[in-house]
C-alpha cells in the first residue's frame, strides 16, 4: 500500500478542510436553531441549500463518486481522506453530495439502472435536487441475513406488485425524498441468493405508506429521519426493476461494500474532532485549581485517542487500497476488520470527550452526543459487529486453519 497524496488529493483537502472550517462549521448553529423553532421540523433548513450551492460552485460536489463521467472520479484511497474531512460535522456530507444513503443509491444506479431510470431518477439524484432512500431492513426477521426479507416483489402483466414493511429506511421522511429502492422477494423457491430483486418505488405510489419516524436514542434526526414504511399492493411498471428478477442480492453486495467503507472514513473525521475538542477542553477547565490537562487521567485519555483515531485511519485506507486494487471481494476481509473496528474505536473517543466536557456533552451545546449517537449506530447498520466478526473468522480459518 502507498499513502503517497496526488496533487490533486492535496488540492481537495486543502480547499475541503477550508471550506468546512469557513462556512460548515459555523452553519451547525444555525442549522439546529431551525430545527429548533421551525412551525415543520420536517423541513429543510435554508442554510443547507445556500451550502450546497457554493460547494458546487467551487468544484467541491460529488467527490465520493469513482465514476469520472458522474462525478469526481477518485478512487477509495483518494476519496478516504475527504470522507473524513466532512465527518467532522454530521451535516458535512450532503453539503457536498456525498451522504448516505444517496451515494450508495446513486452508485446502484450507476451499475445497475438502465439508461431511462438513470435519466428519471441518477441525474437529480447527481446534482442534489432530490433525495432517496433504500429499502432492504425488516422489523419481522433478523435482516442482518438479507435473505431473510420477506416482503414480495411479484410480477402482474406489465406491473410488478410490491407489498411488505420495511424500517430503517433512512432519508424517506426528508421532504424531498422521491425514490425508493425496495428489496423484496420474487420467487422463494429459487435459489436462496437468487430469490431477491430491487425495484425502484417512486414514493408517491399508491400504496406507499411512511408509518413513522424512527428515534436514533430519543432524536428523531429531522430532517433526514429513519423511517417505517408499509407497502400494500403497490404497483409499478416492469421496467423498474432493477437488473432483472433475481438480482438484488448481488446488487446488495455491490452497494454495502463502498457504503460501509465510507461511513468508518467519517467516523474518523467525527473521532478527529472530538480529539481536538478534548485537547480544546483540558486546557480551558480548571478544576480544583489546576488546568485538566495537568491531570494524568486526562493526558492518558488524549494519547491513547490519538494512537486509536490513526490505527483505525491506516485501517480505512488499506481497506480503500485493496479495494481499488483487487476489488470489493478481495478487500471484505479489511473492510470487515475496518467496520469492526472503527465504529468502536470512535465510539470510545467520543465518549471521553464526552466525559471531559461534563454536562456540555450530552447535551444540544456540543456536537459530541450526536456524534456519538451515530458512531453507536453504525455498529448495528450496515451490519452488526457480531456479522462481520463471523465473516471476518471464516475467512481467517479458511486461510490459515490448514497450515
Amino acid at each position: 500500500m502507498t499513502l503517497a497524496e496526488t496533487d490533486r488529493v492535496r488540492d481537495l483537502k486543502s480547499r475541503l478542510s477550508a471550506f468546512m472550517d469557513a462556512h460548515v462549521i459555523p452553519a451547525e448553529t444555525a442549522y439546529s436553531h431551525h430545527l429548533a423553532t421551525a412551525p415543520d421540523r420536517w423541513s429543510i433548513p435554508p442554510v443547507m441549500e445556500t451550502l450546497k450551492e457554493r460547494a458546487r460552485a467551487e468544484g467541491l460536489w460529488n467527490l465520493w463518486c469513482p465514476y469520472p463521467e458522474f462525478g469526481a472520479g477518485l478512487n477509495n484511497l483518494d476519496y478516504a481522506p475527504l470522507a473524513e474531512i466532512m465527518g467532522r460535522s454530521l451535516i458535512g456530507p450532503e453539503v457536498f453530495n456525498c451522504s448516505a444513503p444517496d451515494t450508495g443509491n446513486m452508485e446502484v444506479f450507476i451499475k445497475y439502472a438502465t439508461k431511462p431510470q438513470q435519466e428519471k431518477w441518477l441525474t437529480p439524484l447527481l446534482a442534489g435536487e432530490i433525495r432517496s432512500a433504500f429499502c432492504m431492513t425488516e422489523p419481522a426477521v433478523a435482516s442482518s441475513d438479507a435473505t431473510n426479507v420477506e416482503a414480495s416483489i411479484l410480477r402482474d402483466g406489465d406491473d410488478y406488485v410490491v407489498n411488505g414493511r420495511k424500517w430503517w429506511s433512512s432519508g424517506a421522511n426528508d421532504p424531498r425524498c422521491k425514490i425508493l429502492i425496495v428489496m423484496g422477494k420474487n420467487d422463494p423457491s429459487a435459489e436462496r441468493h437468487k430469490q431477491q430483486s430491487m425495484i425502484l418505488v417512486p414514493i408517491d405510489t399508491p400504496g406507499v405508506t411512511v408509518l413513522r419516524s424512527l428515534n436514533v436514542f430519543g432524536a428523531d434526526d429531522a430532517p433526514h429521519g429513519h423511517a417505517e414504511i408499509n407497502f400494500d399492493n403497490v404497483r409499478v411498471p416492469a421496467e423498474n426493476i432493477l437488473l432483472g428478477e433475481g438480482r438484488g442480492f448481488e446488487i446488495a453486495q455491490g452497494r454495502l461494500g463502498p457504503g460501509r467503507i465510507h461511513h468508518c472514513m467519517r467516523l474518523i473525521g467525527g473521532a478527529q474532532r472530538a480529539l481536538e475538542m478534548m485537547c480544546a477542553r483540558a486546557t480551558k477547565r480548571t478544576p480544583f485549581g489546576k488546568p485538566l490537562a495537568d491531570q494524568g487521567v486526562v493526558r492518558q485519555q488524549i494519547a491513547l485517542s490519538a494512537c486509536e483515531i490513526e490505527q483505525g485511519r491506516l485501517l480505512a485506507m488499506a481497506a480503500a487500497d485493496k479495494m481499488d486494487r483487487l476489488g470489493n471481494k478481495e478487500a471484505r476481509d479489511l473492510i470487515g476488520m475496518a467496520k469492526i473496528v472503527i465504529p468502536q474505536m470512535a465510539q470510545t473517543v467520543i465518549d471521553r470527550a464526552i466525559q471531559l466536557h461534563g454536562a456540555a456533552g450530552v447535551c444540544q451545546d456540543t456536537v459530541l452526543a450526536g456524534q456519538f449517537a451515530y458512531a453507536r449506530t453504525i455498529r448495528i447498520a450496515d451490519g452488526p459487529d457480531e456479522v462481520h466478526q463471523d465473516s471476518l473468522a471464516r475467512q481467517m480459518i479458511k486461510r490459515f486453519g490448514t497450515q
